[in-house]
C-alpha cells in the first residue's frame, strides 16, 4: 500500500470518524453532580463538579481525537483514506457487491481462538472477507460495515464506511470510469 499524502481534490465521500459532541456529556456530568449534592443537603460545592466537568471531559477529548484519526473515511478522485492509511484509487481493480454470508455470523469462538474464519452457518465467505482491513486498525472498526476490494497484484483488502451503500457506490463509478 501507498502511503501517498491526499492530493487536496474536493472529497466524493467523507466520514468525520466521531462527533465533538460527545464533550457534552463533561457538563452534563458537572451538573448532575449539582443536583446530587443539593439533593443530598450538602450545598453547592463546586471541585466535585468541576472534577466531574475536567474528567470525564478530558478522557472523551482523547477518545474523539482519536476515532477522528484512526476511523475517518475520505474518497477522492485519487486516493481513499481510512484512518491513516491512503490508497490510490489507480491501485482498486474490483469493487464486490454486498456478500450473501456475513462475517459476524461466522462464529465468534472461531475468531476469539485465532482460528482461520472460512465458513458460518449459512455457507461459505468470500475471499476478500478474510483479507486485512485498510488502516492501522487490526481489523473494521465497530459500527462500520466491510466493502471488498480486490487491488493490483491481485491483492483483497476491506474497506469499510458507516454508509457502506454510499461508498461502494463512489467508488465503483470511479473504478469503472478508469477501466473504460
Amino acid at each position: 500500500m501507498s502511503d501517498v499524502e491526499s492530493d487536496g481534490s474536493p472529497p466524493l465521500y467523507a466520514e468525520a470518524g466521531a462527533s465533538w459532541y460527545w464533550l457534552l456529556a463533561g457538563p452534563v456530568a458537572a451538573l448532575m453532580m449539582m443536583l446530587v449534592q443539593f439533593k443530598a443537603g450538602v450545598g453547592f460545592q463546586p471541585f466535585v463538579p468541576a472534577l466531574f466537568l475536567v474528567a470525564v471531559s478530558g478522557m472523551l477529548a482523547v477518545q474523539v481525537k482519536a476515532a477522528r484519526v484512526h476511523t475517518s473515511v475520505e474518497l477522492t478522485d485519487t486516493s481513499l483514506r481510512q484512518g491513516t492509511e491512503v490508497l490510490p484509487v489507480q491501485e482498486i481493480v474490483t469493487v464486490y457487491p454486498e456478500p450473501e454470508n456475513s462475517v459476524k455470523a461466522a462464529g465468534f469462538m472461531e475468531k476469539w481462538q485465532g482460528r482461520t474464519l472460512g465458513v458460518n452457518a449459512t455457507g461459505p465467505l468470500e475471499q476478500w472477507q478474510t483479507a486485512r482491513a485498510l488502516g492501522e486498525l487490526s481489523g473494521v472498526p465497530r459500527s462500520r460495515t466491510p466493502i471488498g476490494l480486490r487491488l493490483t497484484g491481485g491483492r483483497f483488502v476491506q474497506a469499510w464506511a458507516r454508509h457502506p451503500e454510499a461508498l461502494r457506490a463512489e467508488l465503483t463509478r470511479l473504478v469503472e470510469a478508469r477501466q473504460s
